[in-house]
């Protein structure tokens, strides 16, 4: 959330970075509507200081006369405050709306060809046949199932099978390995439903609603393990000393827009429901672009164990979404295909999460308060890694060979073959 105060300030730079993200914000009518509270605001408090007036004039029992201007003064009073209240929720809906302006190092852009590649790694594989995509090797391998999937769910949700399985959880339960004993993290496990409050605080609400699975009680399935591993510290001061905090969470993820306008209509791409390593970080703002810099590196590093050739984008203004301050995207080669996979979101948010969510640290004992800066980013997301291994290391016969990293996670098979 941006404060009221910074857009009193310099309304203009708010509505520039709303322009350069292709988002609307309601910096007008927040102004309207302050103004309107300020005047009202005063308005109520010389009310108040004319009722202590009033009432500092009355010695002993007051006159019918003193009684009714009293009595009027208290429901102007009333009134206002009412009024007031109204117009205070008002405008704290509204700031709910005003996107996070972009850091003044994210690449200005109007489409995502204006995102800029910072560095690849590696090569991609080579052949000495055609290689296939992923949907076909599975469906030779047995591994996916979308038919029987959508039997079950509808489209857009995927059943996998036997090997298929085993990879996916071996690749979360490596991922989890190497953030928790060699990076630091600690692992969580959340609830998969959260309360409205949680996901305003990570910015899904109110605006992605539509986005969104709702329970009927007000809950909602998370989109990413991002919103309840950075609510566990919603409406709490930390310690400096606490900082940074580093989680990292293997989910379950849902999400409604993931079909939308026929994107990635065939394959395990873009799904409903797909399982997800997420990463949270919670720093000071003095180091929070280093911590970002810190996350993609663990990322990066996945993926060279791996051995997927992948690229490292920086996104431009208009392709970094509604809440991100600034976002690295890691891109996954898919040679089957002949494309790159989104398989890694590395953002920061500076305060802008913080201040939805009421988190804070205190710098040393007896100092006011501050907002931490929160960070999150995709360690990976599994879907497309899977993907991705599958067309890297495909053979010539259909079948797919393991890589190293991940064998001690598959009970021995080194090579996923056709039943």
């Amino acid at each position: 959330m941006i404060p009221l105060q910074r857009i009193r300030e310099d309304p203009e730079a708010i509505r520039r970075g709303a322009r350069l993200k292709g988002e609307s914000a309601p910096v007008d009518e927040i102004l309207a509507l302050d103004e309107k509270a300020r005047a009202l605001r005063a308005e109520v408090e010389r009310l108040r200081a004319e009722q202590n007036a009033e009432s500092k004039q009355i010695h002993g029992k007051p006159s019918d006369e003193q009684r009714d201007r009293l009595g009027a003064l208290k429901r102007r009073i009333q009134d206002g405050e009412a009024q007031l209240t109204e117009l205070d929720a008002q405008i704290e809906n509204l700031l709910l709306y005003v996107p996070n302006p972009p850091h003044d190092s994210v690449p200005i852009g109007e489409t995502d060809a204006d995102n800029v590649t910072v560095r690849t790694w590696g090569e991609p594989a080579s052949f000495d046949f055609e290689p296939r995509p992923h949907y076909d090797l599975g469906e030779t391998l047995g591994i996916f199932d979308f038919e029987r999937a959508a039997k079950l769910s509808g489209a857009r949700f995927a059943v996998l099978r036997g090997a298929g399985s085993r990879l996916q959880r071996a690749l979360a339960l490596w991922f989890l390995d190497v953030a928790t004993l060699r990076n630091g993290y600690t692992e969580v496990s959340p609830p998969y439903l959260v309360r409205r409050e949680a996901m305003v605080g990570t910015a899904q609400l109110p605006k992605f609603e539509d986005d969104a699975y709702h329970a009927d009680d007000d809950t909602f399935l998370i989109p990413t393990a991002e919103v309840p591993v950075t609510n566990l510290y919603r409406d709490e001061i930390l310690d400096a000393a606490q900082l940074p905090i580093k989680h990292v969470a293997w989910t379950p993820c849902w999400r409604r827009e993931a079909g939308a306008a026929g994107k990635d209509t065939r394959g395990y791409i873009r799904l409903h429901q797909f399982d997800k390593v997420e990463a949270v970080k919670f720093t000071t703002p003095e180091t929070s672009l280093a911590e970002l810099d810190s996350l993609v590196h663990d990322a990066e590093g996945l993926l060279q164990e791996l051995g997927i050739h992948y690229r490292v984008v920086d996104m431009c203004t208009a392709d970094m979404g509604f809440a991100q301050w600034k976002k690295y995207d890691l891109e996954a080669w898919a040679p089957g295909m002949q494309r790159w996979l989104e398989v890694s979101s590395c953002s920061v948010f500076a305060d802008f999460q913080a201040r939805r969510a009421s988190i804070r640290y205190r710098p040393a004992a007896g100092e006011k308060p501050r907002y931490v800066h929160t960070l999150n980013g995709s360690v990976l997301a599994l879907p497309r890694v899977l993907d991705a291994v599958l067309e890297t290391y495909q053979q010539a016969d259909g079948s797919v060979v393991v890589p190293d990293v991940l064998r001690p996670y598959m009970a021995g098979i080194e090579r996923i073959t056709a039943p």
